[in-house]
């Protein structure tokens, strides 16, 4: 009971935390994983058909949307976009494209560009984007589906030849554990504090979005 007490009220925070942005709007996020195959989920709002953007920084530092400069080494993040019902809308592995290169800036130590972007034309509603580590990809097509690596604890290891290891990248380079994360032109967005609320949140977040179209309109 004191549980689902609990979940009632980080909905109702989320809510009145968001209700009050009208209008576009950046987000950043900062935090750590304790293993390899943790994923970290996020909510966020559109209001009406737009151009969102979604980063990382972790791997090669840079300074994020906030203004705060945040330090290279981290992971290699993949991220996952999802829709209100939980469906796979997008992916993304790396900031790459074949025929420009390197989209974000390339780390100083492995040379790569392992940072995740993702710019998606999205209308408007509630999202889901999870963040993950290098393989650690969404099963599909839903949410509920999963990810690859779920349960298989610290998994770079073995892939890449270092036993028992963690947060290794494919290029041999062992990283940490942080991670920093945007999300760009949304009404509002915040971080799920554990993957079981997801069903909890998802209608709270159907029914903000509604509320914050009709206020706008008012405007």
């Amino acid at each position: 009971m004191r549980s689902r007490i609990s979940k009632v009220l980080v909905t109702m925070i989320l809510m009145v935390g968001m209700a009050g942005v009208a209008h576009a709007n950046n987000f950043s996020f900062t935090g750590h994983f304790t293993q390899d195959d943790n994923v970290q989920l996020f909510h966020f709002v559109v209001g009406a058909t737009s151009n969102v953007t979604l980063r990382s920084w972790g791997y090669a530092g840079g300074t994020n949307a906030a203004g705060t400069l945040i330090a290279r080494g981290g992971f290699d993040t993949i991220l996952a976009l999802f829709d209100s019902t939980g469906a796979l809308i997008d992916s993304n592995d790396d900031g790459f494209d074949v025929n420009i290169g390197c989209l974000v800036p390339a780390d100083s130590v492995s040379g790569a560009c392992y940072d995740s972007l993702l710019t998606s034309s999205l209308s408007a509603g509630t999202y889901t984007v999870a963040v993950m580590e290098y393989n650690n990809f969404a099963n599909g097509p839903n949410l509920s589906d999963g990810f690859q690596q779920d349960g298989q604890g610290n998994f770079t290891g073995s892939l890449t030849g270092h036993p028992g290891g963690s947060f290794w990248d494919v290029t041999g380079d062992q990283r940490d554990n942080h991670w920093a994360f945007d999300i760009l032109d949304v009404q509002g967005a915040t971080t799920v504090p554990e993957p079981s609320t997801l069903l909890l949140l998802l209608p709270g977040l159907t029914g903000l979005a509604a509320f914050l179209r009709t206020g706008k309109s008012r405007l």
